[in-house]
């Protein structure tokens, strides 16, 4: 058995244990400070809305094989610069994929368009029919963006109700919002610190981490329900099961986020360094932060979250009590509570026993060669049992006389 499927059999039976429910100030406190990072990025550099949203035009240029690099593009960035229209804003130029450009503009006149269209062609070097344009309006971007938050609202009021009425427990329903809020949050904000573009597939992407990040919370909760439904007989408090459940589920959360994060790497690595821009990039880019911080909200928030919440219940409370009740007088007595034996059970010498030879005697006798063993107080024999005394049988006055016998009941009384 490997090391790592070692550990996860330990965090299951509980042997090892990572104390993610004690901590939980310290994950708040971390959480807390990249959510307020993450506003910052949408209050300060605030997010780079794509054309689809806020309108414009865009120029595609079909550049021969191998032209389209970084030399082309910063050729077509000062051309677009140079061409002195007022309306053209801050112009947004890059490759997408191997042989074509990219230029987005604000919205701009007929005229205003075709004079940047020449000044692009002739930056370009290529023909007038290697160049389109393409007209957008910002309504489709606006109807996007309204129906993308129409379908999160009913998302969420769904989520709440399945999660309520799965595990009977509307507190359940509230941790898992707020995980899923921590997880857009922190997402978004990475897309306003580092100046990629939102676009449809951006929207997309967001949508997809909420369920990939709701999986992985009601898994975490199942285990929750599972070790606290008798605490009565584990004997812990709400805490400790808690803790439990998430230290059961952690290697299987590692493994699933590993499988799910390593194609997705992959994917932001080629779009990126490749491709370019496109609907690739912004797809992957928000399921890889989407899904990173969808396993740190259900490991280190949902559940914290949800034992705070819990603990302030008067039956938790009394649970509770009993079971540190229960834990003092285990410390007062430790030998109250022997397990019971097992074939793998590892045979320990006592502490503080020195081993010594077994005796030749016939007083105390050693188990295995190893410890001696008191003889104890004699227990209750019967007759014919009685173990010898060892000591010599002593000349008695009535060894010389005749011994009564008993005679047969016919010779009875007969002298």
């Amino acid at each position: 058995m490997s090391r790592f499927a070692r550990l996860g059999n330990d965090l299951y039976e509980g042997r090892v244990s990572v104390d993610f429910v004690g901590r939980k100030w310290l994950w708040y406190a971390i959480s807390s400070l990249i959510v307020a990072v993450a506003v910052f990025g949408l209050v300060g550099p605030k997010l780079n809305l794509g054309i689809e949203f806020e309108g414009g035009v865009e120029y595609r240029v079909s550049m021969p094989a191998g032209e389209a690099d970084q030399d082309a593009v910063t050729d077509i960035l000062n051309a677009v610069r140079d061409a002195d229209i007022e309306n053209v804003g801050t112009p947004q130029v890059n490759t997408s994929g191997e042989n074509n450009i990219r230029v987005q503009t604000e919205p701009l006149t007929n005229a205003e368009s075709e004079q940047l269209s020449d000044a692009i062609v002739e930056a370009a070097g290529v023909d007038d029919d290697a160049i389109s344009r393409q007209l957008i309006g910002p309504s489709w971007g606006e109807q996007v963006a309204d129906r993308a938050l129409i379908g999160l609202g009913v998302f969420l009021v769904l989520v709440v109700l399945l999660i309520w009425a799965y595990f009977r427990e509307w507190k359940m329903s509230v941790a898992a919002i707020v995980a899923l809020a921590h997880d857009v949050i922190i997402t978004v904000g990475v897309y306003a610190l580092s100046g990629f573009e939102v676009t449809p597939a951006t929207v997309t992407g967001v949508l997809t981490i909420l369920g990939f990040s709701l999986y992985d919370t009601v898994v975490v909760f199942d285990k929750v329900r599972e070790n606290t439904k008798n605490l009565a007989k584990s004997h812990k408090t709400y805490a400790e099961a808690a803790n439990l459940a998430i230290n059961q589920t952690l290697v299987r959360s590692i493994n699933t986020s590993i499988v799910a994060l390593l194609p997705v790497a992959a994917l932001l690595y080629v779009s990126v360094t490749d491709v370019g821009s496109g609907a690739l990039k912004d797809l992957s880019l928000s399921l890889f932060v989407g899904m990173a911080a969808g396993i740190y909200s259900s490991v280190f928030i949902a559940t914290p979250l949800l034992v705070h919440m819990k603990q302030r219940e008067a039956r938790v409370q009394a649970e509770d009590a009993r079971a540190l009740r229960h834990h003092s007088r285990r410390e007062a007595d430790r030998f109250a509570h022997v397990p019971a034996y097992s074939e793998s059970m590892p045979i320990l010498d006592d502490p503080g026993v020195e081993e010594e030879p077994a005796p030749t005697g016939s007083g105390s006798t050693a188990v295995g060669g190893s410890r001696p063993v008191s003889p104890g107080a004699p227990g209750r024999v019967t007759a014919g049992e009685r173990p010898a005394s060892g000591r010599p049988v002593a000349d008695r006055t009535s060894a010389g006389r005749p011994q009564p016998t008993r005679k047969p009941r016919s010779q009875r009384g007969k002298g």
